[in-house]
């Protein structure tokens, strides 16, 4: 018996070996006749383009950037744009979507019917047409910069964009900013001990007051001073504050809007597989319903709703390549069309666009899966 099991391992190891060599060959065999190509067509390889003057201008920016730069700080400011949409869209895609869930479950049913209308349309409409919707039939639409639509003094609105008032830390601002930083790990460590050794004290209370109190009174020791920066009319546009260009909002409302319909139908798969039972315990304690849900069925409901929940969140990822649509500089946009277009250097573009995706796809499913094993042990 030990020497058949010892047969059949030699044979396995033999043919995964082969196996493995072979798509060695056919990878080397393959890049070796790409190379002899591009020196046939008088074609350079390499990544030595990224050093490069890029010689264009990207309307967007969350670094430093002009036509003096090279290809890879172009490359940087793709990726950063493609990961702000990305965090964003996450993080309003996942409350809308939960509040839409929950609402499905509700037992009014004017909130139960909107709710549902709400998942129906939305993720049977094209995700490229509800792009274009925002962008021209939202925000194109809306009145000139001299026309603006004022927020309450917090900015302004026009069809250029979302212009809002920044504030502007003064002297002692990275003491302030160091003190709360350090208060709220401090805050949050302590939290996680107290839980973990079922302390039920309000640690939460405690520590929101803290992180909001010494940063004060630091700011008031240091003298900490801070001005706004306030959008103003200059000329035949809005200057000053933060300015959020059009494409960016329609990109961002677009993809939060229509991953939510798929994580409330998720969120509402995963309250339902939680036994009835457990709803009917919690208010024989005692508990409201918002209460119940909140401690007993959600956290419960978790280990069913985060696998494809790390699914809408790739999905959103992928999807922000549509950008190109409206023109936002992303990743495709500035990386995969501009430099592709002005390089020539299709294999090395497309493969460095493609590693960020991979890595980018590889730590959300990552993180998601680490929260997930926290969740199912506990």
């Amino acid at each position: 018996m030990q020497r058949r099991w010892s047969d059949r391992r030699i044979k396995s190891v033999a043919l995964q070996t082969v196996f493995l060599a072979a798509v060695v060959g056919l990878t080397a065999y393959a890049i070796d006749n790409i190379a002899d190509n591009l020196r046939a067509r008088g074609v350079g390889s390499g990544f030595d383009f990224l050093d490069a003057t890029a010689g264009f201008k990207i309307g967007f920016l969350l670094i430093e950037y002009s036509e003096l730069s090279s290809y890879g700080r172009a490359f940087v400011v793709g990726v950063l744009n493609t990961l702000l949409v990305s965090a964003i869209g996450i993080v309003l895609a996942t409350a809308l979507g939960f509040a839409i869930g929950l609402a499905r479950l509700s037992s009014n049913w004017l909130v139960a019917r909107l709710a549902g209308a709400y998942v129906e349309i939305l993720r049977n409409l094209p995700l490229l047409l509800q792009i274009f919707f925002w962008y021209f039939a939202v925000l194109r639409a809306l009145p000139g910069p001299r026309q603006s639509l004022e927020l309450g003094g917090l900015g302004f609105l026009n069809n250029r964009g979302l212009y809002l008032t920044t504030p502007v830390p003064g002297e002692g601002g990275m003491l302030v900013l160091g003190a709360f930083v350090v208060v709220l790990v401090a805050g949050l460590v302590w939290w996680r001990r107290v839980r973990a050794s079922g302390g039920n004290a309000p640690v939460g209370w405690y520590v929101a007051a803290a992180v909001v109190v010494v940063p004060v009174a630091v700011a008031f020791l240091a003298g900490f001073s801070m001005t706004w920066d306030r959008p103003a009319l200059r000329g035949f546009n809005l200057a000053g504050g933060t300015a959020l260009t059009p494409e960016l909002i329609a990109l961002v409302l677009s993809l939060s809007t229509y991953t939510a319909a798929f994580i409330a139908e998720n969120v509402r798969g995963g309250v339902l597989a939680v036994a009835r039972g457990q709803s009917e315990a919690a208010a024989a304690l005692g508990l409201s319903r918002g209460q119940a849900l909140r401690y007993v069925v959600v956290p419960q409901a978790l280990r069913v709703i985060l696998p494809p929940l790390a699914s809408q969140f790739l999905n959103l990822t992928k999807n922000s390549s549509l950008a190109a649509a409206i023109a936002y500089p992303d990743l495709i946009s500035v990386f995969a069309g501009t430099v592709l277009n002005q390089t020539g250097q299709a294999i090395e573009v497309i493969a460095l666009v493609m590693a960020v995706y991979l890595t980018v796809s590889l730590t959300i499913s990552a993180a998601v899966n680490l929260y997930n094993r926290r969740v199912t042990r506990a």
